[in-house]
């Protein structure tokens, strides 16, 4: 077995200097604002990142001017869906025993209309959730590397009807299939290997390039491209593909070609992301703090992003087509459009068989809701959870983030949804004392959820 590498982060006192140029406090935000529109130059081309930039480059200027005000308080609340009740709602759930912080934000024809940070991002020194946070986005980040990979190809950087073969990755499949497994079947789940192959293997500290090369000798469930099996190590191949086919870290290129242009200026790839946040929330189960465990990061692709609830509705907005100049409407469904059908995301439960012809596109899941297409995914690390689910024709959304092992959030999606369409109001909260603990509040057992044991 292989132990280089793995790391188990169990203090979280980290010696580092304050960020520079906190761009969203005090006077920093008046005088920002005043040389924009002064249109002073005064060198803000090369005003810092506010989160980490692994090329040592500079966020580009428009992204930093484009930044709105957010919709933090009720005041600011305004939307087809009533923001007071929504939000009394959400402090009910936070009441739930295996709830600690919580980040939700929704966008509500294109525009974010509703920013709230919940609970605690450390139950141990009392630290409050704020907008501000960051968070592990766990699976979530799966779309990020199917996006990206769509956008290289329509760059011409790559093909995504390339086989794997071509690149130098260290998947191996029985029989030599990865040289038949194109890149697009790659990012949608159909390698054939048994459901989360040898997940348990990197959770004991096995380096995913040996695990991938093991696969050849792991019997496929099915042949290459005709069956959805989800996977986490084999996934994180494409990581292997974009380095080879940029020359530059995967990490590198997500936060160059997306990331930065986007404007989501506190996302980051990898462990040190999130640990040099100047905000960032801690692992729980319960109220018990757990050490940050770095099996996933190890395998990028499939799990590596975090960021805060902020940065990650802006996401939402680009996979909504409102940065055509990252991401064009072509690229969009390439990235959105299913590819091969699979199970009930959510298990045999009300939402599960609520949620209707679910399929798996590039990264990115769809399904369809009371005759609404809805796009996205969901991700769990140990004490992190994440879930991202948007409407692309009317651009309304709800994205959160949260730091347990709770599964009741999950739930509140069809609320948000159902206030929006002018549905009529459905429990599907069903809070009860104790509910939520764990997975066994929402019943999700099939493979949305990335799981450490």
């Amino acid at each position: 077995m292989y132990r280089q590498g793995r790391r188990r982060i169990t203090s979280y006192k980290i010696k580092r200097k304050p960020p520079k140029g906190g761009l969203f406090s005090g006077w920093r935000t008046k005088t920002v604002a005043a040389l924009l529109l002064g249109g002073v130059a005064l060198g803000l081309a090369a005003w810092p990142s506010h989160g980490p930039s692994p090329d040592g480059s500079r966020w580009p200027i428009a992204a930093l001017a484009a930044q709105p005000q957010l919709p933090l308080s009720p005041e600011d609340w305004r939307g087809k869906v009533d923001y007071r009740a929504f939000d009394a709602r959400i402090r009910a759930m936070m009441a739930d025993k295996a709830m600690a912080g919580l980040a939700v934000a929704t966008v509500e024809d294109g525009k974010i209309v509703f920013v709230r940070g919940y609970g605690l991002a450390s139950v141990e020194t009392g630290e409050k959730v704020n907008e501000r946070t960051a968070f592990r986005w766990a699976s979530l980040s799966k779309g990020v590397a199917g996006t990206l990979a769509a956008r290289l190809a329509a760059d011409g950087v790559l093909s995504l009807n390339d086989m794997l073969g071509q690149y130098p990755t260290t998947l191996r499949l029985p029989g030599e299939a990865q040289r038949m497994l194109t890149l697009e079947q790659l990012l949608s789940q159909r390698s054939g290997l048994p459901k989360n192959a040898y997940d348990d293997r990197l959770e004991a500290g096995q380096e995913p390039q040996g695990i991938r090369q093991s696969f050849a000798d792991v019997p496929l469930v099915c042949a290459v491209a005709t069956c959805h099996s989800y996977q986490n190590v084999a996934f994180d191949a494409i990581s292997e593909v974009i380095g080879a086919a940029t020359g530059k870290p995967y990490g590198e290129v997500a936060m160059t070609r997306l990331f930065q242009p986007i404007g989501m200026i506190g996302a980051s790839v990898g462990i040190d992301g999130l640990l040099r946040a100047q905000s960032w929330a801690r692992p729980h189960r319960g109220q018990r703090t757990l050490p940050v465990l770095d099996y996933y990061y190890r395998v990028p692709a499939a799990a590596g992003v975090n960021s805060s609830i902020v940065d990650l509705a802006r996401w939402m907005q680009a996979q909504m087509g409102l940065s055509p100049d990252v991401l064009p409407a072509d690229v969009l469904t390439t990235a959105q459009q299913p590819r091969v059908n699979t199970p009930r995301v959510y298990g045999n439960t009300p939402l599960g068989r609520e949620l209707k012809d679910p399929g798996y596109g590039l990264g990115m899941r769809s399904f369809t809701y009371k005759g609404h297409r809805l796009v996205g995914h969901s991700g769990a690390v140990s004490g992190y959870r994440s879930t991202m689910m948007f409407d692309p024709a009317t651009k309304s959304g709800i994205v959160m983030l949260w730091n347990s092992d709770a599964g009741v959030p999950f739930r509140l999606q069809p609320e948000f949804f159902d206030q929006y369409y002018g549905l009529p109001f459905t429990d599907w909260l069903a809070l009860k004392p104790g509910q939520g603990e764990g997975e066994e509040g929402l019943g999700v057992t099939e493979p949305t959820v990335v799981k450490e044991r």
